[in-house]
């Protein structure tokens, strides 16, 4: 279980062998509290080793999932979870296909590994995100470039159940000390901006379960 921090503490997941290492992640946890943005440290799988209490606030109304909750796994969340787009704005451009990437490029480096295989064999079973993966992916980063894909200084949009938030944007920002990169593990911090005007309603594009297909590749023609 990821210490939740705000909550009660309990041992990283996965757990170091290392004593020294266990310390490290219980202090980096208190210091990771003191943040006043959401941020998260994940490991390779996109499993949360830890997390602030400003980042459970920004899913605080996600409803419960077996699989994808956002304090549990971080990418199966953002591709499966029916409550993703209610908090992650412009949900398959700016979170979904980026994600995708930074996943396709950990297979590539990691496919032997028994976790990645298991989201893998997921994204095989939902029609609309294989698809997302094989063709609206290499589609996408033709259109964009290759940066889009990575998180760092990206801005994404987002909903936020704060009203004082409301909708906004917030700055990704990738800040791994070398202690937790030679953990393997990944530290993410999303730098909230001031809220925008709630823009005139209009339907939204996200990756819908019933979709023939994806919004970022051309419909097939007949």
């Amino acid at each position: 279980m990821a210490f939740q921090a705000g909550g009660q503490r309990s041992a990283p997941r996965p757990v170091p062998e290392s004593p020294e290492a266990r310390a490290y992640l219980q202090d980096y946890a208190g210091y990771l509290e003191a943040v006043p943005f959401p941020s998260v440290v994940l490991d390779h799988r996109w499993d949360v080793v830890l997390a602030n209490t400003a980042f459970a606030s920004l899913f605080r109304g996600v409803g419960p999932h077996p699989t994808a909750q956002p304090g549990d796994n971080f990418l199966r969340f953002v591709l499966f979870h029916p409550d993703a787009a209610s908090v992650l704005g412009d949900h398959e451009a700016s979170w979904c296909l980026p994600m995708l990437a930074c996943f396709a490029a950990a297979v590539e480096r990691h496919g032997h590994d028994a976790g990645l295989q298991a989201i893998r064999r997921e994204i095989a079973q939902d029609p609309i995100m294989e698809a997302a993966y094989r063709q609206g992916l290499p589609h996408w980063i033709r259109v964009v470039g290759e940066g889009a894909v990575e998180h760092d200084g990206a801005v994404r949009p987002l909903y936020h159940p704060d009203p004082r938030r409301g909708t906004t944007e917030c700055r990704i920002v990738g800040e791994t000390p070398r202690t937790l990169r030679d953990m393997g593990y990944t530290r993410l911090t999303m730098v909230l901006r001031e809220p925008r005007p709630a823009p005139a309603p209009r339907r939204t594009r996200t990756i819908r379960r019933g979709a023939s297909h994806l919004s970022v590749v051309p419909a097939p023609r007949a």
